[in-house]
């Protein structure tokens, strides 16, 4: 049965449980439409109609993890595209916490966790008006091939997890980083302990914002959150939002491993940068 971690509990979050969802970030988002302000959790089974970045399909069979988290957007809502890289650290630390693999388990800009290089989980934060749906999605135990980005789930890498012992871990991690982070007072902490977290600084990557791509390097995340790309000129480029590749492979089919997210979302909705 899946329930919160007594923390969670105990802090006023609540849970909304489904077996089949069309998607947990509609249904998070619908509850916000009726009066519903947070904290809470909307987690399912499996979903129908979920989709990842840029309303890209995403697989969402029984046996992952899918949770979509609701709560209400920062003061300052310029600070609420920072909550993806909360969210990550939450997850990395559940995770680590579940498998023992805090060393294994890598940060990809802007919403990914990787482990051995291949995509584990993904995250897609959603604002609409004064509120904020971030969904997170886990491969347990299985991943889709093939995929832009090289997919793996927990089961293929040798650990045994399931998708309620994520929610119970994960709804305490998530409640302590968004303590860290203070509604972006503390994002300076919060940058410090993802780029601890991230793939390895230099590395070769390719990114694609929708309107152009670019190659270069990792080279860092600046203050706001933006990825800092040493292009092969030598110069420097700040990203605002966009997909990253591997620079050898930029084809395939485009779905990624697990979901959370909706189908047709309600105007006005936005898909936040970083996240």
């Amino acid at each position: 049965m899946a329930q919160l971690h007594t923390r969670a509990a105990a802090a006023g979050v609540r849970l909304f449980a489904h077996q089949t969802i069309d998607s947990t970030n509609t249904e998070a988002l619908r509850l916000a439409r009726s009066g519903e302000q947070g904290p809470l959790w909307v987690f399912a089974r499996s979903q129908t109609a979920g989709r990842g970045r840029r309303s890209r399909e995403w697989i969402s069979e029984p046996g992952n993890f899918y949770g979509s988290f609701l709560l209400r957007a920062p003061s300052l809502l310029g600070n609420t595209p920072q909550l993806s890289f909360v969210a990550a650290l939450a997850l990395h630390d559940a995770l680590s916490a579940l498998t023992g693999w805090a060393a294994e388990l890598k940060l990809k800009w802007p919403n990914d966790l990787l482990h051995a290089g291949a995509k584990l989980a993904g995250i897609l934060v959603e604002g609409e008006g004064r509120h904020v749906v971030i969904g997170i999605g886990v491969n347990c135990a299985h991943h889709p091939e093939p995929t832009r980005y090289p997919a793996t789930d927990l089961a293929a890498a040798g650990a045994s997890v399931l998708p309620d012992e994520i929610l119970a871990q994960l709804s305490a991690a998530m409640l302590e980083r968004l303590a860290q982070w203070d509604e972006g007072a503390g994002f300076a902490r919060t940058r410090r302990d993802w780029l601890a977290r991230a793939h390895e600084r230099g590395s070769e990557m390719r990114v694609a914002t929708g309107e152009r791509e670019a190659s270069g390097v990792f080279e860092d995340l600046d203050e706001t959150g933006r990825l800092i790309l040493r292009l092969s000129d030598g110069k420097r480029e700040a990203i605002t939002a966009g997909d990253v590749f591997p620079v050898a492979d930029m084809t395939g089919a485009g779905r990624s491993g697990s979901s959370t997210a909706s189908g047709r979302a309600h105007s006005p909705l936005t898909v936040l940068p970083h996240g």
